[in-house]
């Protein structure tokens, strides 16, 4: 067992101060930004889709959607009482407290508007970004953990940590999600490519030709991984809200499960790449 004795200051510069959890999601969107300039100088990523101009454009448009719907999220979704008779806490996101759904809803209407108004196709952009944000956001969580917010639940396990916000020794959930994370992330990275080998029978058109994974696949793959992963880490991570015997977190995973499916459906159906 631990306890927490970690200072979420990093830098203490008088009136300026740097926290870790600040710094987290800085070497998030640098990691996200290295991973797509990467694919997009080597081929692997078409210039037709996503150009290096493209790419600083649409990564600080998504970036200021991430902010703004994580932070809407966590006033409304969390503890809107707390930060209506607090309004100025409202504006101090270093002290934590982001909604990784509000983000996700943020970036998803950001990248929505981006492709249509360039005409570009919505999925492959999807596809592009899930993967180097799964990865971003178990720097997130462990900024939560820095910090010492979002404790888990009561236990007696070797690994419990005293967190200086709860009472006893508890989960440390935040780890769990940043272990989760880092799963989904090498999941998003290699096993896409090897569904049609896994899954025959699904990965085949109409006219019984193979064809290759449509648009939209890996997308939808985060979205359910994501969803089940933190569903299970919401038995075990203190809860904030409860609606009927469900988490209001595990409650939104079901709409991403639900969107998820609804993905893979209309990706089948409608991509290019079944071919006669």
């Amino acid at each position: 067992m631990w306890v927490h004795n970690l200072n979420p200051v990093l830098l203490n510069l008088g009136v300026l101060q740097i926290r870790w959890y600040g710094l987290m999601y800085v070497l998030g969107f640098l990691f996200t930004y290295y991973w797509a300039r990467k694919r997009i100088l080597f081929g692997t990523i078409s210039a037709k889709l996503l150009s290096l101009s493209d790419l600083d454009s649409l990564l600080s448009w998504m970036t200021f959607s991430m902010i703004i719907g994580a932070r809407i999220g966590e006033v409304l979704l969390y503890h809107p009482s707390y930060y209506f008779a607090n309004p100025l806490k409202i504006f101090a996101i270093w002290e934590g407290g982001l909604s990784f759904h509000g983000a996700l809803v943020g970036m998803i209407l950001v990248v929505l508007w981006w492709c249509q108004s360039r005409k570009r196709s919505f999925l492959e952009i999807a596809d592009v970004f899930c993967v180097p944000i799964s990865l971003a956001n178990a720097f997130g969580r462990i900024g939560n953990f820095i910090n010492g917010e979002l404790p888990g639940t009561i236990t007696s396990l070797p690994w419990a940590v005293q967190f200086p916000s709860a009472v006893d020794f508890r989960h440390p959930s935040q780890l769990y999600e940043a272990a989760y994370d880092i799963l989904i992330f090498v999941i998003l990275c290699y096993t896409p490519r090897y569904l049609p080998r896994l899954f025959p029978s699904y990965f085949h058109s109409s006219h019984g030709s193979s064809c290759d994974v449509p648009k939209g696949t890996t997308f939808a793959m985060f979205l359910i991984l994501y969803a089940i992963f933190r569903s299970l880490v919401e038995f075990v991570r203190e809860p904030e809200i409860m609606v009927g015997f469900l988490t209001l977190g595990q409650l939104l995973n079901i709409g991403m499960i639900i969107g998820g499916v609804g993905i893979l459906w209309y990706a089948r159906r409608s991509s290019s790449s079944f071919t006669a």
